[in-house]
């Protein structure tokens, strides 16, 4: 009986991460809409489904809430305390109060889902359950795009198909192929049994990686492998490490400014035009409505309302009607102002340091995988918008790594 709970809470771990990734239920809901197509559909099934994991998450918390409080007063991260508190207290100043409200309701559901990965599993087992999850979207995605290609396939309005798998835009299904080859390829790495089946993984995660056309999320995992193994050289002896790493950042600094002078031929190249398709003419524009509201923002989901809100400046003047201003750091300002902004930034940056520490003491390829967590958020963030998103698979994995990063490093202190 105690195996088949434990198989079950497993099971609830693994369709959670599923839903909290935005895979398949988002996309059947909208019947496949195509890229430029706005279409309504009843959610009701999807916030059915978040409020049945948040009610399952929470008493799963209370049923073991030693642990639970130990975690939360473990790591008495003040930041990321301070940060999701200041989404609920952003109603009062919010130019949207009920939506305010429901995103930062949801934001303390998704928040307590990775208080529950950290206290409820090892690092070692998080990692088996990513394997399964992204196992699942891998095949499902090949499946939707052979069987089902109004689903699987998307028309990136020039007449080239694009395959977004299981999810609703190709971009979504780069970003997290990109999180599934980092998994697979630490787990390959690490493992001396059945490493031929995490190697097929992390190679058919690259393939749908390619075959989306994500060029940001290639690049992305291109910087992230590189960077696993500027880690690897973080735990060698100093005298070492320190001129390896010099060598490192000097060619790093060089190779930024050959891009910084050759970046519209080299997007060009790539299929990609200078303005980063339209961002970085929409990025002056969200600076503008920045600076009327610096501090404390428009309030937490309070910005984004189309033409009824403070948005309608931006579709105005930008030729079309982004949802999001396609950067996380000018997102979070955006709502919560310069002090939530800054929350998150000193939070990720304490997180980062205690990372760092971690490995550097540590020998497995598993204890750098909240350093590489944070390293691809703090890179998506400079294109997407997911850096404090409800409902993500995106923020999840960052409360996940920054407590698993504080545990690590109190127990180094102990020991």
């Amino acid at each position: 009986m105690r195996k088949l709970l434990i198989y079950a809470e497993q099971g609830f771990t693994v369709i959670a991460l599923l839903i909290y990734s935005g895979a398949i239920l988002t996309l059947l809901l909208s019947g496949g809409a195509g890229q430029n197509e706005v279409v309504e559909y009843d959610s009701l099934l999807n916030r059915i489904s978040f409020f049945v994991i948040y009610g399952i998450t929470l008493l799963l918390l209370i049923l073991r809430w030693k642990k639970t409080l130990y975690v939360l007063v473990l790591n008495k991260d003040i930041f990321l305390y301070s940060l999701v508190m200041l989404t609920v207290v952003s109603i009062i100043w919010s130019f949207e109060p009920s939506t305010t409200l429901k995103n930062s309701f949801t934001l303390i559901g998704s928040s307590l889902f990775g208080l529950y990965l950290v206290s409820r599993y090892s690092l070692k087992e998080q990692f088996y359950l990513f394997a399964w999850t992204f196992g699942i979207v891998i095949v499902l995605s090949f499946i939707f795009a052979i069987a089902l290609p109004k689903y699987g396939i998307q028309n990136d309005g020039t007449g080239r198909p694009l395959l977004r798998g299981v999810f609703t835009h190709k971009n979504g299904l780069g970003a997290r192929m990109v999180t599934s080859s980092i998994v697979f390829f630490l787990l390959a790495y690490q493992s001396k049994r059945r490493s031929w089946l995490f190697w097929g993984g992390f190679s058919l995660s690259i393939l749908l990686l390619l075959l989306a056309g994500s060029t940001s999320s290639l690049l992305n995992l291109l910087i992230l492998i590189l960077a696993f193994f500027a880690f690897q050289i973080w735990r060698w002896p100093y005298q070492v490490t320190v001129p390896t790493l010099i060598m490192i950042a000097t060619i790093s600094q060089s190779l930024y400014f050959w891009f910084s002078n050759n970046a519209g031929v080299l997007l060009t190249s790539l299929g990609k035009d200078a303005t980063l398709t339209g961002r970085t003419d929409l990025w002056p524009l969200v600076i503008d409505m920045i600076l009327k509201h610096p501090w404390l923002g428009y309030g937490y989901g309070g910005f984004w309302q189309g033409w009824d809100g403070e948005s309608a400046y931006i579709w105005l003047n930008a030729g079309w009607t982004p949802n999001h201003p396609h950067n996380g750091y000018l997102a979070l300002w955006l709502d919560l102002g310069l002090l939530g902004l800054g929350l998150f930034l000193l939070g990720f940056w304490r997180s980062y340091l205690q990372g760092l520490a971690w490995v550097r003491s540590s020998n497995t390829a598993l204890d750098i995988w909240p350093l590489m967590q944070m390293t691809y958020i703090f890179l998506a963030s400079l294109t997407e918008s997911t850096l404090l998103e409800s409902n993500s698979i995106t923020w999840i994995l960052y409360v996940a790594a920054c407590f698993s990063v504080r545990m690590g490093h109190e127990r180094k202190i102990k020991s």
